[in-house]
């Protein structure tokens, strides 16, 4: 944290600079950012309410609803998934970096974090209008968004930091974590409910930090509970823990970058 603040206007002007190299070319430039979650949320709607028939047990069967719901736990998982799948390119795509002893090269995971929590930022803003449009109001609680999201940022930080470290000695951990990733989207509650699961394995839905945090983003914002906090005390110690263990593991091993990239 300490380290963010000091470099704050690099990971800034850095994090400008992905977001609008990611439209570079494209005729609607950062309207892109925009059109994706509408089109997905639309998409969502269509299948799994009127194809599927898929149902969450919502009040009276309410297909938008359920669909609120759905998107509601994807976006931290793809939040989530989205960096962690860059983490171990972070250096290898920066070598000009590496070679420069004065760049913090820690900095690397905040700005891939911004960059992704810009996206995700804006997919919340989506689905806040659709629910404002379909119900419309918006429950209070979706003042402590912020809040029950800062586990998941430290949780990607740590790993993140693990991962960017690890892809410079072992190359295969790209692959590894991409099936990591796409196992853990059907491990985690994104397309169920964690009462859906049958009553003696919920408990180690719970091992999987990502539960939490999302049956938390749902239930300020489609249900208009206020957050668990014990559950979000756990949570953010825990990915404390994590952050300081990853940046701990990447200021250790980060002299030995030069020498293999």
């Amino acid at each position: 944290m300490i380290s963010a603040w000091k470099y704050r206007e690099l990971i800034s002007q850095l994090t400008k600079r992905e977001v609008l190299g990611r439209y570079r070319g494209s005729a609607f430039g950062l309207l892109w950012s925009f059109f994706n979650p509408i089109f997905m949320l639309c998409v969502y709607t269509f299948f799994f309410s009127f194809v599927y028939k898929a149902r969450w047990g919502v009040a009276n069967g309410n297909q938008f609803e359920f669909a609120m719901t759905l998107f509601a736990g994807l976006i931290p998982f793809t939040l989530f998934s989205e960096c962690l799948n860059r983490a171990p390119h972070l250096i290898l795509q920066n070598v000009n970096f590496v070679k420069k002893v004065i760049f913090p090269l820690e900095i690397l995971p905040w700005v891939n974090l911004g960059s992704a929590l810009f996206h995700a930022g804006i997919s919340f803003c989506v689905l806040l209008i659709f629910y404002l449009v379909m119900n419309h109001s918006i429950h209070w609680t979706a003042v402590f968004l912020p809040l029950v999201n800062l586990p998941l940022v430290f949780l990607i930080l740590g790993l993140s930091w693990l991962l960017a470290s690890l892809g410079v000695f072992i190359r295969d951990v790209t692959h590894t974590v991409t099936i990591f990733t796409t196992a853990l989207m059907f491990l985690s509650p994104v397309f169920y409910s964690v009462s859906a699961v049958p009553a003696a394995y919920q408990s180690y839905f719970y091992l999987n930090p990502l539960t939490s945090i999302i049956e938390q983003n749902r239930a300020i914002l489609i249900n208009g509970q206020l957050p668990n906090w014990s559950h979000l005390a756990i949570s953010l110690c825990a990915s404390l823990v994590i952050a300081l263990l990853g940046y701990t593991w990447f200021q250790k091993t980060r002299h030995a970058f030069a020498d293999v990239v």
